[in-house]
């Protein structure tokens, strides 16, 4: 596999982690049959590739639009995947994505079997918050041709498959690992996350100060 394919993957997982969104998916679909927990993971992981796909095509043109350079949106975007990586080895969760604790399950699921709480606020922003958004669009407007915006492409595919397959086994996942296991996961996820925001970071000042770096 191309190492910038593996690259962006690692990327995507630490942020979206969908091991961070599995009591919310137990929550979200309690009372639902067997059929509809698959669909509402579903229409999720649907949700997390279709969000990956649309700020890869149009990320570029968004900040072209808003007249913001990528080495300005990088050292943004590199600052915000640090703090998140800093709470998540702290135990402290991803303090861009809502707390589990506040979400009105009543507003959220109107009957049992509905799939709209798959889309908000399951994907986003449980699983696709602004951090992994930031990271999507730095990563397309860095690309130079669309064999690179394919790479993050497969990959945004590669973690929706993998979201779809965590959440379906949600309920053993979290019976297996516990609050412990989730917690340490969590924590290997944030070191990972520092050092993806310090590259991006760095990127960002190159890009800004090329003659100083």
């Amino acid at each position: 596999m191309d190492t910038q394919i593996v690259k962006i993957i690692l990327a995507f997982l630490v942020l979206i982690n969908p091991f961070s969104a599995l009591t919310l998916f137990l929550d979200l679909t309690r009372g639902y049959s067997s059929a509809d927990r698959r669909r509402f993971a579903r229409i999720s992981s649907l949700t997390v590739f279709i969000t990956v796909l649309f700020f890869t095509l149009a990320g570029e043109l968004l900040l072209r639009a808003l007249g913001i350079s990528i080495g300005s949106f990088q050292v943004a975007g590199g600052i915000l995947v640090l703090l998140i990586a800093i709470n998540m080895m702290n135990g402290e969760g991803n303090p861009v994505k809502p707390d589990q604790e506040n979400v009105d399950f009543d507003d959220s699921v109107e009957s049992i079997g509905s799939t709209a709480a798959a889309v908000v606020p399951l994907a986003i922003p449980m699983m696709v918050g602004p951090g992994g958004i930031s990271t999507v669009i730095i990563y397309s407007a860095q690309v130079t041709d669309w064999h690179q915006k394919l790479a993050i492409i497969i990959a945004g595919l590669m973690i929706s498959v993998f979201c779809y397959l965590a959440l379906t086994a949600a309920a053993r996942i979290s019976r297996i690992l516990g609050d412990t296991g989730l917690n340490i996961i969590s924590r290997i996820m944030g070191m990972l996350l520092a050092a993806v925001s310090i590259e991006i970071l760095v990127s960002g000042l190159r890009t800004i100060f090329p003659q100083l770096l």
